[in-house]
């Protein structure tokens, strides 16, 4: 590899780092929520709000991004978005009630909606086309590697809390802001990093200022015929201006009808079989099973770190096997892992007995009610923490509800772990990269834009819905039902994948479009 080559790795490493940083601010508060329902005394609408409004605000921001990075350059863009990302950190830890945090995560949903958009696209602008898709896949494996990141952080920060006499000291009360404050610092220094790359080759021609746009690729490329290069993408910008009169109300043609409704289900598909429940609510999921805050934090990190394994996997197997086979083989696998947690939460059993009494916390075990609950057993969480809730308030019920159910739940805990760990490999290697794969395949060069952009929203406000509700899910339809309403979901996808998914490996982008536009 020239020069050139490692200077467009360490190019395109710095830009993705908006995918890291997009991935952290999303999965970051995993490990907040339980503070803040009992800080701010929320009800689980409440907190499912705290996690999704991020979600809503990047929906709107990936409208919005592309047109501004037309008029004022990708590399300003990013800038602003690292910006949004300190702000949001600094004023998420700062928050001082409910309304100010969710602007606040508000503020970084701009930011995370602008990176996924931007970044991705300026790769691309810059790299040759030998090694563009790796180039540009730096940024999903960036958003998985930010994913554990948030774990990581997560979990440390607990354990300092925890531990450490000193840190004690200035973290009790406080963790949960130290969790969203600390992604102050890699945004600045994201920040920072922008400053020493280069402007977008592509928008400097679209702004025609072409010898601006000489000097880079200079600097990146390896060919010798620079003027070549220019005349390229003049050309190529040319065709896409007249590609862009098409709009919306033409993208619901009958002809375009059944790739639509492929890229339609596979991006629900995506979100509604639970992934960011997972992600997003991972220590309050592993609190279900009984093992404790700590341990729950700690297993959070599982999930990121294979959430890395198995997209690299994916990455490395997307051209060699196809889309197909990995989507059937992980749908179903995701189907199995669903369900499997729906069996153990419905087997597991709820009780408080007299064995139990020394490690109650001191709130509960002096409280006069507590022989209320003593020796009784529930056959479901549901009715459990409902109980908790008529005996000793909703607050105090909330507080401690983690410490209760890990003293009085009979699971196999063991099983559940296993697979939530399967439910997140089967994703990272299936639906998790090959969706955007398959959108950038399935829908021709005319309507490309426009179609990822219209399936792009529909993702986005599944997975909205879906962060939204899952706080509510588990206190009122319970762990089993909750996640056997995604196994099903995901039944269902097995069922389309097999019947409608074609195989795009090793086709054209002409062929495809001559065999699936009709």
């Amino acid at each position: 590899m020239n020069e050139n080559k490692y200077k467009i790795v360490y190019i395109s490493l710095i830009v993705a780092l908006g995918g890291l940083l997009m991935g952290f601010d999303a999965s970051v508060i995993s490990g907040v929520i339980k503070f803040i329902e009992i800080d701010f005394n929320l009800s689980k609408i409440q907190l499912g709000w705290a996690v999704s409004s991020l979600t809503l605000t990047s929906t709107i921001a990936m409208f919005i991004a592309g047109p501004l990075s037309d008029k004022y350059g990708r590399r300003l863009i990013l800038k602003y978005s690292a910006i949004l990302y300190a702000i949001s950190a600094i004023y998420s830890a700062l928050s001082i009630n409910f309304t100010h945090l969710i602007i606040a995560r508000m503020i970084g949903g701009l930011g995370v909606g602008s990176s996924l958009i931007i970044a991705p696209m300026y790769i691309a602008e810059n790299s040759p086309p030998k090694i563009r898709g790796r180039m540009v896949s730096f940024n999903q494996l960036n958003i998985v590697i930010g994913i554990s990141l948030a774990f990581f952080s997560n979990y440390f920060i607990l354990n300092l809390s925890n531990n450490d006499i000193f840190y004690n000291s200035i973290l009790n009360n406080n963790s949960w802001r130290i969790m969203l404050g600390v992604e102050f610092i890699p945004a600045i220094l994201y920040l920072i990093a922008l400053f020493f790359v280069p402007k977008s080759v592509r928008w400097l021609i679209m702004n025609n200022k072409v010898s601006e746009a000489k000097k880079v690729i200079k600097s990146l490329s390896t060919s010798t015929n620079i003027d070549d290069e220019i005349k390229e993408i003049q050309f190529s910008l040319s065709t896409e201006t007249n590609e862009n009169k098409f709009n919306y109300k033409e993208l619901f043609n009958p002809i375009f009808n059944k790739i639509l409704i492929i890229g339609i289900v596979i991006a629900i598909l995506q979100q509604i079989t639970g992934i960011n429940s997972v992600f997003f609510y991972a220590p309050m999921i592993f609190e279900q099973t009984g093992i404790g805050t700590n341990a729950s934090f700690s297993q959070a990190i599982l999930i990121g770190v294979i959430n890395i394994i198995f997209t690299v996997l994916a990455i490395s197997l997307i051209d060699k096997i196809g889309r197909r086979p990995l989507l059937i083989f992980g749908v179903t696998l995701i189907t199995i892992s669903m369900l499997t947690l729906s069996y153990s939460f419905n087997k597991a059993t709820y009780k408080i007995s007299d064995d139990s009494f020394l490690n109650l916390p001191e709130e509960i075990a002096n409280s006069e009610k507590i022989d209320k609950i003593l020796n009784i057993e529930y056959s479901n969480d549901i009715l459990f923490k409902q109980a908790l809730k008529d005996i000793f308030g909703e607050k105090i019920a909330n507080k401690y509800e983690s410490d209760l159910i890990k003293l009085a739940i009979k699971a196999n805990s063991l099983i559940i772990l296993i697979a939530i760990l399967s439910f997140v490999a089967s994703f990272a290697i299936s639906l998790g990269p090959v969706m955007w794969v398959l959108l950038s395949e399935l829908f021709p060069n005319k309507i490309r834009g426009i179609a990822i952009s219209f399936v792009g929203l529909i993702n986005s406000s599944v997975s909205f819905v879906v962060q939204f509700l899952f706080p509510w899910e588990l206190s009122n339809l319970g762990s089993s039902l909750t996640f056997l309403i995604y196994g099903l979901f995901a039944l269902l996808g097995i069922i389309f994948v097999y019947f409608k998914i074609p195989e795009t490996k090793g086709k054209s982008l002409e062929d495809l479009e001559k065999l699936l536009v009709k």
